[in-house]
């Protein structure tokens, strides 16, 4: 796939994937048009040589896996994980409030989110719902209203002389948005089960009630290249579908030989969850790849992971924090990110085997390593190195502003890691 069709394809996809269910969704399709087989995994699993397969937990994390003509044992499987999810404001159970004739939502935050940036912006609303429909049964819809009901103005700097040096933001009280002025008579609204259930059924879902959700807060503007030379991409939730859809592409466009993608839900929150890297989802799939115990060790050490989550880019304005030798660039290539303490999987065979792998299809590559004095984050390496056992690298594409509502990486090095991936996905290991 050539770079330009590669990028259009992956604005296309960030952009009609606010949520981790839609996420979720939105690959599932891209596998069934693939010609990939659903598995449930209430059901018993009948595998075959050469079939190709995908599986989802809780509608927001999806593995996906080939087999091939020989036994996985034999060639081992090339892992990709990345993570569904991306720090935002989610809607609170019981939401409705308001303040001075202002209809507001309750809203809690989710992951480690920069507060300052969700400040006026056009938001809309997006999710999960379960409902009863017309015959009492209890069914689960996914909500996407695209346009921009609600917003968070910002206090104005007449209020705060001291904003530019020192605001700080309280999310309890500061970060709930506004929907509509009470005394509108143009808007009919009895609670946000009420909107939600109206919004359904004016979308030709035959439902009587909604009875729960889990829906999200997210910025309508939409994914685009930009710059002068059009040298950057920018966008909600690069952290982390953007590994979600290059992991996802390269197994499409890899060949015949076994390799495995998972995308797990929760990594923001610490992947303590069914769906998370920490529960047994990847574990579970393997069990039933491989069902033999003393097999799938053989299988799991024969294999490799490569945990895909983005990097931290050297900011051109904050390059003190930084360590002065270990600064990725954008458009400079995927970078390999290590960690003494194992907040990172990396190690040095792992790392050999994807600086031989990018040496071969002519791809950079970078490091990252975190400033000595200043405490570094984590993936879904470390924890998936340690649950399975299975040799793990940590990687990703370099970005600026991670964890804010638009985040910025370059436009040439997320098709450059799908050209690594893709060849990762070919070998037999």
């Amino acid at each position: 796939m050539e770079i330009e069709a590669f990028n259009n394809d992956l604005l296309a996809f960030l952009a009609k994937s606010p949520t981790p269910f839609h996420a979720t969704y939105n690959m599932a399709e891209a596998l069934n048009q693939s010609g990939y087989q659903r598995l449930f995994e209430e059901e018993s699993w009948s595998l075959k040589p050469d079939g190709s397969y995908y599986v989802t937990r809780n509608d927001s994390s999806i593995i996906a896996f080939r087999l091939g003509k020989k036994p996985v044992i034999e060639t081992g499987l090339p892992m990709v994980g990345a993570h569904t999810d991306s720090p935002c404001l989610k809607v609170k159970p019981q939401p409705d409030q308001v303040n001075q004739g202002v209809a507001q939502l309750g809203v809690e935050v989710y992951g480690g989110a920069l507060f300052n940036p969700w400040f006026d912006r056009d938001l809309s609303l997006a999710g999960r719902v379960h409902a009863i429909d017309s015959s009492g049964k209890l069914v689960s819809h996914l909500v996407n209203l695209e346009r921009p009901v609600a917003f968070i103005p910002s206090l104005a700097i007449h209020l705060d002389r001291e904003a530019n040096k020192e605001r700080t933001v309280n999310p309890q009280q500061h970060l709930p948005p506004v929907l509509f002025l009470d005394s509108n008579e143009q808007v009919t609204y009895s609670d946000f089960r009420g909107l939600l259930t109206s919004w359904l059924q004016d979308s030709g879902h035959k439902i009587d009630k909604v009875i729960d959700f889990e829906m999200l807060l997210y910025d309508v503007q939409k994914p685009q290249q930009v710059g002068l030379g059009n040298d950057f991409i920018a966008s909600a939730r690069l952290d982390n579908l953007l590994s979600c859809y290059i992991a996802l592409q390269s197994l499409l466009h890899s060949q015949d030989e076994p390799a495995l993608i998972t995308c797990n839900d929760h990594e923001e929150v610490g992947s303590a969850s069914a769906c998370g890297a920490q529960g047994p989802f990847l574990q579970n799939v393997i069990e039933r790849i491989e069902p033999d115990p003393e097999k799938r060790i053989r299988l799991i050490q024969k294999s490799m992971m490569i945990s895909a989550d983005n990097a931290h880019a050297v900011h051109p304005n904050y390059s003190d924090r930084h360590d002065g030798h270990h600064g990725p660039k954008l458009n400079q290539g995927p970078v390999i990110k290590t960690n003494a303490n194992q907040r990172y999987a990396t190690n040095s065979e792992t790392s050999a085997k994807f600086r031989l792998l990018c040496e071969e299809v002519k791809v950079p590559v970078q490091d990252f390593v975190t400033r000595t004095d200043l405490g570094c984050g984590s993936t879904i390496g470390p924890i998936t190195a340690s649950e399975l056992g299975v040799p793990t690298l940590d990687i990703g594409v370099p970005q600026w502003g991670m964890h804010s509502c638009r985040e910025m990486c370059g436009a040439e090095d997320p098709h450059r890691l799908f050209k690594v991936l893709t060849l990762f996905m070919n070998r037999t290991l």
